[in-house]
């Protein structure tokens, strides 16, 4: 009774994550990565990020939410045209830069985490390899989180962010370039890796943004669609997800990843 007992806190303390055995390290782990920003080191922002903020449910919003789970339908898209469909679950941790993705697989359960720069397979080292995926899982998990994530991305101090010249039109839409860049100052193992945030001009939204793929060796771009707010007063987060291998400007694209997410919960 009192295994069972334990392995139940476990499994809900892991907020759905599919993990073999309950171990005391990962409540700890966990407790770590569920937890809010500390109010007093939110800096000055730019007229673009406080609109970006205020365009994706507010701060207030935001800065009370530690954790979101995505339940979503994924496909991936083989060079042959063929796709492969399965479905898995994103826990984000906006305020701890980390996200958490597991499923079930034919061949077995996995699940990954990226968090602070830092990649790892938690289970089903076995089963990833297997997995139809032409972008790398690496890569795959930081696009998810920065197009989550974007709020708390502008308020990471490890980062600086600069507006980019004037506006451009990509896909019939007028969009402000933002580059991001690590702090010198940042830790190396956790520092931000370089993008270009797209913000619509007219909407304020930062609904595109472009990154190298340093462990598949190219340039991805991610987009989010169809903003929904999760809970009446909490943040807005796509509902649907798509990435593509190139720069993301005018010219034509391969689309290796589309994301529908159906469940959304917020914990506070």
């Amino acid at each position: 009774m009192g295994k069972c007992l334990i392995e139940s806190v476990c499994v809900i303390l892991g907020a759905g994550l599919v993990l073999g055995g309950c171990k005391a390290h990962q409540k700890q782990e966990v407790v770590v990565l569920a937890q809010g920003p500390d109010l007093n080191t939110l800096s000055v922002r730019p007229e673009y990020a406080t609109a970006a903020i205020d365009a994706a449910g507010g701060l207030d919003a935001w800065t009370g939410t530690k954790q979101l789970q995505l339940d979503c339908i994924v496909t991936f898209f083989r060079p042959d045209g063929t796709f492969y469909l399965t479905e898995q679950s994103f826990n984000v941790y906006p305020w701890s830069n980390s996200l958490e993705i597991s499923a079930r697989e034919p061949q077995g359960a996995f699940a990954w985490r990226l968090s602070r720069g830092q990649f790892e397979v938690l289970q089903g080292a076995d089963q990833v390899k297997d997995l139809p995926m032409a972008v790398a899982s690496r890569c795959f998990a930081e696009a998810i989180l920065g197009i989550v994530t974007v709020p708390a991305c502008f308020l990471d101090r490890s980062a600086e962010f600069t507006a980019q010249g004037g506006a451009v039109k990509m896909h019939g839409q007028w969009y402000q370039p933002i580059q991001r860049k690590a702090r010198q100052s940042a830790e190396a193992s956790e520092a931000a890796s370089e993008a270009v945030f797209y913000q619509d001009r007219d909407n304020s939204v930062v609904d595109m943004i472009r990154f190298a793929c340093k462990a598949g060796n190219k340039s991805l771009t991610v987009r989010g669609y169809d903003y929904k707010k999760v809970e009446k007063d909490g943040p807005a987060v796509p509902t649907k997800i798509e990435i593509f291998s190139g720069s993301g400007g005018a010219d034509a694209q391969d689309r290796i990843v589309k994301i529908d997410c159906h469940r959304f919960v917020r914990a506070q």
